[in-house]
This record gives structure tokens, sequence and C-alpha cells, in this order.
């Protein structure tokens, strides 16, 4: 048992990594289409923020271990099926650039993975509308909302600044706003994996599982051991230095061409979103978010700066996350069980 719990967390850590690399763009995007940052310099400073924004809170990590199902109906190969289905999924939509969401990806592959295991009453249907599905709709609407009238407020605010004075200090500015998206991003994505870990944990103890040390086990429940936290908080800074270019070009550039002072305002408006949502414990989807917010200050330009055609094909890949993540995690779970048992 220890060795397949060995496996498990290992699995969750290279999701996390990928996730990191995957999501690189959801940080750097904007700043790198706008010329502020190299590619290169943008994903060290990014991976160093997420690492920070991952150690700030567990709240997410918390949802994710003990919301969606009982740990007494999870085994090993359930989680270990889980993690599949999202790095399958995160690999595919990396591979074509598509920006979707690895927060979906993973409860998607819980969501597979339980009730192949255990039944369709085994998950927690109501937890995911409340936790996933009103989030999915509300934080792009929220986010694009913000941007939109951020991008209106500054505009109207240094209408009687002289552009390249106004380009100048906005490249300034946007340093700022894209450490604030990279801790933004490490404070809720990161948390992800802390959670399906602990769950992983507390499943191997309910389960009589010995040989693991005491100071590597969740003391109480819900809480995410310090060595959890550390090593997700690693694992998607490295990840996130790893970098994403073809999802960084969709988002930079593809969805709509930005200024630095959108960027600022998109940015600013995504990272505010995202950070409340890990306050309270939601795991929201930072690449929503961030695109959502990129087409708020686009349209506060004109409607038609958007490319809505892209913005459309993501949002197809966002809809589809948690069935296909579900579907991949639910065949593995089958295929799985008769190798491992559980």
């Amino acid at each position: 048992m220890v060795t397949l719990l060995t496996v498990v967390v290992i699995t969750a850590l290279i999701f996390d990594f990928i996730n990191g690399f995957h999501d690189a763009a959801n940080a750097i995007a904007t700043v790198v289409s706008t010329g502020v940052l190299h590619v290169r310099t943008a994903v060290i400073v990014a991976g160093l923020f997420n690492f920070i924004g991952a150690i700030m809170g567990t709240a997410v990590a918390k949802t994710i271990s003990g919301d969606f199902t009982d740990a007494a109906l999870v085994t090993q190969t359930v989680v270990l099926s889980a993690l599949v289905g999202a790095i399958v999924w995160n690999l595919i939509t990396w591979w074509y650039g598509i920006p979707s969401s690895s927060s979906h990806a993973l409860i998607g592959g819980l969501c597979g993975a339980v009730v192949a295991h255990a039944g369709m009453d085994a998950f927690r249907w109501q937890k995911l509308v409340e936790k996933v599905l009103v989030p999915l709709v509300v934080s792009p609407l929220f986010g694009f909302t913000l941007a939109f009238f951020i991008m209106v407020g500054l505009t109207w605010a240094l209408r009687n600044v002289r552009p390249p004075l106004v380009h100048k200090a906005s490249r300034r500015m946007q340093l700022v706003s894209a450490c604030f998206m990279a801790l933004s991003h490490g404070s809720n994505d990161a948390q992800k994996s802390m959670g399906i870990i602990t769950l992983a944990l507390v499943t191997f103890a309910h389960n009589g599982g010995t040989g693991v040390p005491d100071w590597m086990m969740p003391t109480q429940a819900g809480e995410v051991p310090y060595w959890v936290v550390v090593s997700c908080a690693i694992a998607i800074g490295a990840g996130t230095m790893g970098g994403g270019k073809k999802i960084i070009k969709t988002m930079g550039s593809k969805i709509i061409r930005i200024s630095p002072l959108q960027g600022f305002a998109a940015e600013t408006a995504g990272a505010g979103t995202i950070l409340a949502a890990s306050h309270f414990g939601i795991p929201l989807s930072t690449t929503h978010c961030i695109n959502a917010c990129i087409m708020g200050v686009g349209a506060s330009k004109r409607v038609s700066a958007v490319r809505w055609g892209v913005a459309g094909n993501m949002v197809a890949a966002w809809v589809l996350t948690i069935p296909a993540t579900a579907t991949i995690a639910y065949i593995t779970q089958l295929a799985l069980h008769p190798l491992f048992g559980g």
C-alpha cells in the first residue's frame, strides 16, 4: 500500500508540475505579448511568485480533499485514476495550444474515478454545482466586468496625459500586476494538488495503511501536512518556469492584441478575482478568469477588437473539460482495478 501511495504522490506532483507548465500563460501571457518582459525572464518571475502564492493558505486544498466525496469511499487507485485523467487532458490541450482548466480537469477526473469505483451516489453532485459549475459561469463574468470597468476608469483618468508617458508608466505597472497575477495563480492552482495528496493520505489511513511516518500524515481531518504544501509549491513553481509558449501565444495575441495598460487592467482584475476565490476555498479556473479579463479590456475599446472565434474555441474546450477528464478517469479506474484492486 505504501508503494501505491508513493506512486499517487509522485503522480500528483507531476500533475502539479504540468499544471504550472500548462498555466504559465495565465500569469505572463499579457506581459510577454506587450513586450514588457522576455518570455524566459517572465516565466522565472512567475515561477517564484507562484511558489509564494502556493504557501499562503490551504482553503482550496481542503475543498478538494473533503467536499466532493467521502474518503471512506475512495482508494489509492481512485486518486491515481483521477490524476491520470487530468494529466492526459492537460497534455492534449497543451499540445494544441488551448487554454483549458487544470482545476476542472482534476475535479472531472475525481468525479469519473469515484463513480467508476463506488457508483453515482458516491460523488457529491451538489458540491460540484456550488463549488465548480456556478463559479465556472460567475467568475469569468465577474472578471470580464471588473476588467472592463478598470480599463474604462484608467482611460478616463489618463485622458489628458501624453501617450508616451502613459506607455512608459503602464509598462512598470504591468510588472507589478504580472507578479500579482502569478501569486494569485499559485494561491489557487497549487492547492488542488495539495488537496488530492491529502485525500490520498486520509484514504491510506482510513484503510488501515501503515509504514508512513506520523509527521507525513494529516493530524486532523482536512489539515494539509506542511511537506505537502512545500512540495506542491515547488512543483508548480518549477512547472511555471518551464513555460507553455503555445498557450502564451494564444492568450497573448490571438484573442486580442493588448497594450501594457490593458495588460495591467486585465491582470489586476484577474488576480483580484482569483485571490478572493482562494480565500473562500473555491477551486477556480484561473485560465477562465484571466481569459475573460483579457476579453473585458478588449471590449472596453470596441467589441470587434476581440477575436470571438478564438474565444469560442476556448469556451468549447472549457465545456468539454469535466466530461472529458471524467471519461478518461472512469476508463482508467476500470483498467487499474484488476491490477491494484480498489
